[in-house]
């Protein structure tokens, strides 16, 4: 491709849909575009919305005078697919056909590819791509074993900015992403932590709705012979167990609310109890870089963090203070989905990485 490539990108949110257009790395325009609820309600499924949304990416394109037939790509935020290696994918007929029957469950996330798909069909020569979703999927055998057949650990986290962060990191230090081991910290409303092995995620916690620390808004790990107890005692039903685990978990349940620079200031000012929950979501978050490490035996180049509650030097040092001794800690803070996404689809036009087809 020329210096002139242009990337249209599309992050589909609950209740936003964030667009951008790159110009090679730069960015040259973003739009946050707010949706109502009460028009989303009136969609049965979150697929459904996508002719909607698609529509609306359109028009807000032509009004900011966008000229869309310049636009060489169209990356959406990666959805709900089945388990892949990382990578870009082109979009495809089966992977639409996964996402519109949601055979992997619903998440707005989802729209990405279905909107990316249509808006790449209006202009001539575009393409359609995702990049590393959540369920990328590079765990080796032994990290698949719950302690029970009935049930395998999965690989749900977050992987585009693990990835995006991980191969940043290698960059800034002239080494290849593939030649390092890494434990990447992604620290915001769910908490994830993968143990990075020559450019491989070989084990990972599940941040959706299973394992790991606790964070903002999810429980993580929790004592299974008293879950057991509560989800059977009558008083729960499903979809309030369910809220427990991810949605009103973790600080929500403890502190009633899930913003991060809330509990902070009112730690600073005295609350214990604030003050008591961010050390104990530090120290969970600890113990899990501490496991990460046995799983690459020891052999540690660094530990990134990265995420939202990474722009907290003061909850990071609660972290740092326990594992500085297993390798030097390095802390990106914040996330950038839509610049690692127009990374990885300029990577894929120029040919230094290989577009995957889904199968």
């Amino acid at each position: 491709m020329g210096t002139n490539t242009r990337i249209l990108v599309i992050n589909p949110g609950s209740t936003s849909t964030k667009i951008a257009i790159y110009q090679q790395e730069k960015v040259i325009f973003l739009k946050t575009i707010k949706h109502a609820p009460e028009v989303l309600r009136k969609f049965e499924k979150i697929t459904d919305q996508y002719e909607y949304r698609k529509n609306i990416i359109y028009d807000e394109l032509k009004s900011a005078d966008v000229p869309v037939e310049t636009i060489d790509a169209v990356i959406g935020r990666g959805g709900l697919v089945k388990p892949i290696a990382s990578g870009v994918y082109r979009v495809n007929e089966t992977m639409r056909k996964d996402l519109l029957e949601c055979k992997r469950g619903e998440h707005a996330s989802n729209l990405g590819a279905l909107i990316a798909c249509d808006i790449a069909k209006m202009i001539p020569s575009a393409q359609a791509f995702i990049a590393d979703p959540v369920v990328v999927d590079e765990l080796q055998p032994l990290a698949r074993f719950s302690g029970h057949p009935l049930f395998e650990r999965r690989s749900i986290f977050h992987a585009l900015n693990q990835k995006a962060i991980a191969r940043a990191h290698a960059k800034s230090i002239m080494k290849k992403y593939e030649d390092l081991n890494l434990i990447v910290v992604h620290l915001g409303g769910g908490i994830t932590v993968g143990a990075h092995q020559q450019g491989k995620v070989i084990d990972v916690n599940q941040g959706l709705d299973g394992d790991g620390p606790f964070s903002p808004e999810r429980s993580g790990t929790l004592p299974m012979g008293q879950l057991l107890k509560v989800a059977f005692s009558g008083l729960y039903s499903y979809e309030k167990m369910s809220d427990m685990i991810v949605g009103k978990g973790g600080m929500m349940a403890y502190l009633g609310t899930s913003d991060a620079y809330v509990a902070e200031r009112e730690a600073k000012d005295g609350d214990e109890k604030c003050l008591q929950v961010m050390e104990a979501m530090a120290y969970q978050v600890a113990k899990e870089i501490g496991a990460m490490a046995t799983v690459l035996k020891g052999v540690v180049d660094g530990i990134l963090i990265t995420g939202g509650i990474a722009n907290s030097k003061w909850f990071c040092n609660m972290i740092i203070e326990r594992v500085y001794r297993i390798a030097p800690v390095y802390v990106y803070p914040g996330q950038d989905e839509m610049g690692a996404l127009a990374e990885n689809a300029l990577l894929a036009l120029n040919g230094e990485i290989e577009i995957k087809e889904y199968k």
